[in-house]
C-alpha cells in the first residue's frame, strides 16, 4: 500500500462549479505540489481532465511525474464505451494500474443491467492491457447493488475503489460499505468527515475534516481493508467547507492536505 494525493483534495484550488478560483490550479502545479509533499503516487481525476489535453501535453505530464518519481492513477466520470477506450489508452500512456470510475454522468444513469453489459464487453480490452477497472461507490448504489455488478461481470480486472463517505447518499455508513465491499476493494479514497446536527437541530449535515480529526476511523479501515482486500493505494481526498471567501477556503484546503498527509503517514508504512 502507497499514500497518494487525489485531484479532489484540491478540488476548491483546481475549480468547483460555481467557484472559479482566479489562477485555477492545473495538473503541472498539481503534480509539483505533490513531489513538495513527497507523495508519490497521485490519482487524476475527472475534475482535470484528461482527455482534453494534447498528446504533447500528455507526454510533459508523463517526463514531469517521471522526473519526481510520482506514479500517476487515471480516474474519470462515465462509462459509455467510447469513453471508457479512450480512458483505458490513457491509463496505458501513463503505466496507471487502474482506471478508477464514477459511473454516473450528468445525462447518464445507467441501469445495473446496462453497466453489467458495457463491463462484460469491455473487459477483454481490460485484461489485453492490464489494467483493471475500478467503480467507484458514488451516491446512487447501495453496496449490495455494486456486489451484484462486480460478481455479474466476473472479472479479475474489475474492483472497487472505495470511498468512505460517497454511499452515505444511498444511506450507508463505512461499517456497511467496508464490510460489503472490501473483498473487491483495489483502491481506496481515504476522505473523513463529521456528521453533525444543523443549528437549528432540524437534520444533519456531513462535513469533511483533516483525515484523523473526524469520525471515521481510519486505523480500522486500513488494517480491515489490508487484511480482506487486494494490494491497494490509499489515496487522499477532502471535503472543506466553504470559508467566506474562495481565497480563504484555498489556503485552509492546503492546510488540510499537509496535516492529513503528515497524519496518514503514521498508518502507512511506505
Amino acid at each position: 500500500m502507497k499514500l497518494g494525493l487525489s485531484t479532489y483534495a484540491y478540488a476548491w484550488a483546481i475549480g468547483v462549479v460555481g467557484y472559479p478560483p482566479n489562477k485555477p490550479m492545473d495538473i503541472p502545479r498539481f503534480l509539483h505540489r505533490a513531489n513538495e509533499l513527497e507523495v508519490k503516487v497521485v490519482q487524476i481525476a475527472d475534475n482535470l481532465p484528461l482527455h482534453q489535453l494534447s498528446s504533447f501535453a500528455l507526454d510533459q505530464l508523463l517526463n514531469q511525474a517521471a522526473k519526481y518519481g510520482i506514479q500517476i492513477e487515471v480516474g474519470t466520470r462515465g462509462i459509455r464505451p467510447d469513453h471508457l477506450r479512450t480512458y483505458l489508452k490513457l491509463a496505458k500512456h501513463f503505466d496507471s494500474p487502474i482506471l478508477r470510475i464514477v459511473v454516473d454522468t450528468s445525462d447518464h444513469h445507467p441501469a445495473p443491467e446496462e453497466i453489467i453489459s458495457t463491463l462484460r464487453s469491455l473487459m477483454p480490452d481490460f485484461i489485453d492491457s492490464g489494467i483493471t477497472l475500478a467503480i467507484e461507490n458514488h451516491d446512487r448504489f447501495k453496496v449490495k447493488t455494486l456486489v451484484q455488478i462486480i460478481e455479474a461481470v466476473d472479472s479479475l480486472r474489475l474492483g472497487i475503489c472505495l470511498d468512505t463517505v460517497n454511499s452515505f447518499g444511498a444511506g450507508e455508513g463505512p461499517d456497511v460499505v467496508v464490510n460489503a465491499l472490501g473483498p473487491y476493494v483495489i483502491n481506496l479514497h481515504v476522505k473523513d468527515y463529521v456528521i453533525k446536527r444543523h443549528h437549528h437541530m432540524l437534520g444533519f449535515e456531513v462535513v469533511g475534516t483533516p483525515a484523523g480529526q473526524g469520525q471515521l476511523n481510519i486505523p480500522w479501515l486500513i488494517e480491515t481493508l489490508d487484511r480482506n482486500s487486494h494490494d491497494f493505494n490509499a489515496i487522499l481526498e477532502l471535503w472543506p467547507p466553504l470559508e467566506p471567501d474562495l481565497e480563504s477556503t484555498i489556503r485552509k484546503e492546503d492546510e488540510w492536505v499537509e496535516t492529513s498527509i503528515d497524519y496518514l503517514r503514521t498508518l502507512i508504512a511506505e
